[in-house]
């Protein structure tokens, strides 16, 4: 089984300072698109999917994503995950638990939930040493958590992170 990949896009893909635009895309952002679409460099699409990981978008822009991102990247549409409710999720964790400590993404216990005990790995830029402990405590599989720098959003050194953790995880499952 491929780990997941949970996908944020603000910071990772739509760095915040760095370069861009990249080269013209087809089909060119409208007017009203997001400020910074063109800062997505479109090799991530090909950079991810050489990860051999299954991709998930793990974002707010949700559906959104596969419309305006995907086709950028060249990437097929993507499984999305959809966040519970403020409300849902503010005094129980995931099956009814404690609310969530001090420090923790409001990402963090979702996306567990989302990958119901698969291996994953999980790039944003606001990522926490709290995440991590809680993830290792609580998720039955290897999980990568990696904070990526929202300047320059994904980079050489990222995917050196992450493809030596997949080369790692299909090594132990020999």
């Amino acid at each position: 089984m491929r780990p997941l990949l949970f996908l944020d896009v603000d910071g990772p893909l739509l760095p915040f300072g760095g370069p861009g635009p990249y080269p013209a895309y087809a089909p060119e952002p409208p007017p009203d698109a997001h400020p910074l679409l063109h800062r997505v460099d479109p090799a991530h699409g090909r950079r991810l999917t050489a990860l051999g990981c299954e991709p998930v978008w793990a974002t707010t822009w949700t559906d959104h994503a596969n419309d305006v991102l995907a086709p950028r990247l060249g990437l097929a549409p993507l499984p999305v995950v959809h966040w519970p409710e403020e409300d849902e999720d503010e005094d129980d964790g995931p099956g009814g638990g404690p609310a969530a400590p001090a420090g923790l993404h409001w990402k963090t216990r979702p996306l567990a939930a989302w990958a119901a005990g698969r291996p994953y790995v999980w790039l944003d830029d606001e990522i926490t040493g709290a995440d991590r402990l809680w993830v290792a405590a609580r998720h039955p599989a290897p999980a990568l958590l990696l904070r990526v720098d929202p300047r320059r959003g994904l980079t050489e050194a990222d995917y050196a992170v992450v493809a030596a953790w997949v080369d790692e995880y299909g090594a132990r499952r020999r």
